[in-house]
């Protein structure tokens, strides 16, 4: 008898849903092979289709960088995993890139609905999402584009330098940030929530601990670089 059990999309601030996946380098089960890691899981809609063949050279070009970060990348289409190797083997062969991170092979598309990836006017087809999910296993945050537009992958590694840098600074990252037009790459300071934190961020103002636009704009420098 089948499960008639259903799902809702997770959301930012959930606990990633536990499941095991088949890659092109093995089964791996979700999130636990990556705890104490960041990983950004992203769909594409197909193999060898234009688009997504210049996003896996973008991202795998760009794999250093997400490594110094402690992030690992997790490729998503609903397919098999052969056409993934072909299409991994058609890349080095006549893009000179070797894509080393696993593409999860999803054929019956569970995953890929489990997750809210597939537009129900698309038929199977995964849309371009982006998971980012932190070493705990909570999902921090959630990107989805259009067939028709590829993902800008530097945009991608900013937002998780932005959520680890927020995370050890206990503050905000502005817009831009670090090129905030403003502040430069500076950090917002939490906005006080009592008439005691309002005037705390005036004595750490005088004392150049933070700087201030009022009581509620406050900035500081990053203290970890």
């Amino acid at each position: 008898m089948e499960s008639t059990q259903t799902f809702s999309k997770p959301f930012i601030g959930d606990q990633f849903p536990e499941m095991t996946v088949h890659t092109t380098l093995g089964d791996l089960v979700l999130p636990t092979s990556y705890q104490g890691h960041w990983f950004v899981l992203f769909s594409h809609p197909g193999d060898f289709t234009p688009v997504c063949t210049t996003e896996f050279v973008a991202f795998q070009k760009l794999m250093p960088e997400f490594t110094k970060l402690n992030t690992y990348l997790i490729g998503l289409s609903v397919e098999q995993v052969y056409s993934h190797i072909k299409w991994i083997e058609w890349i080095q062969q006549n893009l000179k890139v070797e894509i080393t991170f696993p593409i999860i092979a999803d054929s019956l598309g569970r995953i890929a609905t489990r997750l809210g990836m597939i537009h129900p006017t698309m038929g199977t087809r995964t849309v371009r999402s982006v998971y980012i999910v932190d070493p705990t296993g909570k999902i921090r945050l959630i990107l989805t584009y259009p067939e028709n537009v590829g993902r800008n992958i530097n945009e991608i590694l900013r937002a998780v330098k932005a959520l680890q840098t927020a995370d050890r600074n206990k503050a905000a990252t502005p817009a831009n940030w670090p090129k905030n037009e403003l502040v430069g790459d500076r950090l917002i300071v939490p906005a006080p929530t009592t008439i005691q934190e309002a005037k705390k961020r005036a004595e750490q103002a005088q004392s150049g601990e933070i700087e201030c636009y009022d009581w509620w704009l406050c900035t500081k420098p990053i203290h970890d670089r």
